[in-house]
């Protein structure tokens, strides 16, 4: 596994070309710490401020049974907010793909191998589930909900992260409700390339201004940064400029090389949002 003292973003195989390894390799894992991030948005690593977790969804697991035969899965991992690292994603794509010409005993093997190599590349323990195809695994896809902020007529012309973009009226009476925005992109720290994602705010407090949270969120279109930094990012801005007695912010990226990223941020402690896939996922 990569040395997590030295790992940061611009040494990840990120915008490179790579060789493919078809047998098993848990040191193509390459972790990057969180605390830099969190500090340049004003968070302490050692006082989080927020509970968590990062849920990832993965369809292109497979491994060769004892026999040499092929077994299909899906699999979700869910790395807990606290954990020291995240894991970068080609780093993770790779690290799956060195699955597909090892053999295992069976499902409860590979799981018991993901989750040892993921917690250590993480630092904290991660969960996985591996659901073999023949298992009849299900998948729901939908609409979050929550009332969807996208139709609002407003003017959008910035297109890097704006904070002051965001208040909320504190002479009114407080409400609890879910706002929702499918306009939410951003772009990979270090390649450029576009994230696509659909964000689900949700709060009880003072009104939040719907036209300035939706020009706030269209804001990032410009912005780099990964997928689990930007919903940190926009959960410390929500909660420094309106202000809510409870927050949570829940955002779910579409795939890339197999993989899903679904960050979520939250003022309390609880269950994960359900895994409802969002309809571009």
């Amino acid at each position: 596994m990569t040395d997590v003292s030295s790992s940061r973003p611009e040494h990840s195989p990120l915008g490179k070309a790579v060789t493919y390894c078809a047998t098993y390799a848990p040191e193509l894992l390459f972790p990057i710490s969180r605390d830099d991030k969190r500090r340049e948005i004003g968070v302490d690593p050692a006082r989080l401020p927020f509970h968590g977790a990062d849920l990832w969804n993965g369809y292109e697991l497979s491994w060769l049974n004892p026999k040499g035969k092929p077994v299909a899965a899906l699999a979700t991992f869910v790395v807990p907010a606290e954990s020291p690292r995240l894991i970068e994603s080609k780093s993770f794509k790779l690290y799956l793909n060195s699955f597909n010409q090892t053999s295992f005993a069976d499902a409860a093997a590979v799981r018991a191998v993901l989750e040892r190599d993921l917690s250590a590349a993480a630092g904290a323990p991660v969960a996985v589930t591996v659901e073999p195809l023949t298992t009849h695994p299900a998948r729901e896809v939908g609409y979050p909900q929550g009332i969807l902020l996208d139709d609002l007529d407003v003017a959008c012309d910035v297109y890097l992260p704006a904070p002051e973009l965001l208040s909320a009226d504190p002479h009114a009476a407080p409400v609890e409700e879910i706002l929702v925005s499918h306009l939410l992109k951003s772009n990979c720290l270090v390649t450029g390339q576009p994230d696509w994602g659909c964000v689900v705010v949700r709060y009880r407090g003072a009104p939040i201004d719907r036209a300035g949270l939706l020009r706030y969120i269209v804001s990032f279109r410009n912005h780099n940064e990964f997928h689990e930094q930007c919903v940190e990012r926009i959960y410390v801005d929500i909660l420094a400029r309106c202000r809510p007695a409870f927050l949570s912010v829940h955002a779910r990226y579409t795939r890339r090389g197999g993989l899903d990223i679904n960050p979520w941020r939250s003022s309390a402690p609880g269950p994960m949002p359900d895994n409802r896939g969002e309809v571009r996922q």
